[in-house]
């Protein structure tokens, strides 16, 4: 018989050391992405001012009410569900395992839902923007109130922008008045605002992409490391050991420090074996036959 270790994967490095569970930094990077964006969405200079000047009821403050809603939501349903997945491979805890993964599951399925409307309604969010200033704009230019200019205003100075260009080419008195001096080379804000939000689309995009990736990764780990928590399986077994069948005319090795070194003089240290001959001698009269030892 000898001793053999046993390791279950490579879960026993990250399980026996006490360090956390390798997805669950990914996920609450990931989760931290979803709170930034929520924070743009809500709290952005860009999309607070135009927030301003929009009333209750526009489609531009529906869609950014639900962005924003939904971007909390996954921030904290991969926070909870990586928060859960570390805490339960240290403890090897089921329960908390099987939390992990519907966290994470439910992540899946609302990045599901959002991959699914940003293939169908891409400018949906920009046709939003663009209505909100379109009727903005119009306000001032048809009314000489000092609230809506400000607006206007604020709207072009964020966005680095002013007016908008005439499908006829003339442009009114009350138009080129919005854009005074300097202001008149700046870009027109329907294209300014329109590559703005492509950007931050992108952005958003690609964060759903890798969220896609990720949860979807975590939710097989987890139902993995689920059912091995469920059968028994322990993933720390370090320094445990298992006796096993020596293969036929294998010698056992000996230990490193009791090796002849190349070139010097064996270490005398009794062996098991030499020790049971000397006892056997020991108890034979000193006429009767020896056992061959070793030179």
């Amino acid at each position: 018989m000898h001793l053999e270790p046993l390791v279950v994967g490579s879960w026993q490095a990250t399980v026996g050391t006490g360090r956390p569970w390798g997805p669950s930094q990914a996920a609450q990077l990931l989760g931290l992405s979803m709170a930034a964006m929520a924070a743009v969405n809500y709290l952005g200079t860009h999309f607070a001012v135009v927030g301003r000047a929009s009333s209750d009821r526009t489609p531009y403050e529906a869609t950014r009410r639900w962005a924003f809603c939904t971007s909390i939501s996954l921030a904290g349903l991969l926070t909870l569900g990586a928060v859960l997945g570390a805490v339960a491979t240290v403890r090897e805890a089921g329960g908390l395992m099987a939390g992990g993964f519907l966290c994470f599951a439910l992540a899946f399925c609302i990045l599901v839902q959002v991959a699914f409307w940003r293939f169908h309604n891409p400018a949906q969010v920009e046709d939003a923007v663009l209505d909100t200033y379109d009727l903005v704009y119009d306000q001032a230019v048809r009314s000489s109130s000092v609230t809506l200019r400000q607006q206007l205003v604020a709207i072009q100075d964020t966005f680095l922008c002013c007016g908008k260009n005439s499908p006829f080419g003339l442009l009114g008195g009350t138009e080129v008045s919005l854009c005074p001096g300097e202001e008149a080379t700046r870009q027109d804000c329907l294209v300014g605002v329109r590559s703005f939000l492509r950007t931050y689309g992108n952005i958003a995009s690609t964060l759903t992409g890798i969220g896609l990736a990720s949860t979807a990764y975590a939710v097989l780990l987890s139902s993995f490391l689920w059912f091995a928590f469920r059968s028994g399986c322990s993933l720390d077994r370090r320094g445990k050991y298992a006796l096993g069948r020596r293969a036929r005319d294998c010698r056992p090795q000996e230990p490193s420090f009791f090796r002849r070194s190349p070139g010097g003089a064996a270490l005398q240290h009794p062996m098991e074996a030499d020790v049971l001959d000397g006892r056997l001698r020991a108890s034979r009269p000193s006429g009767g036959p020896r056992f061959l030892q070793d030179s």
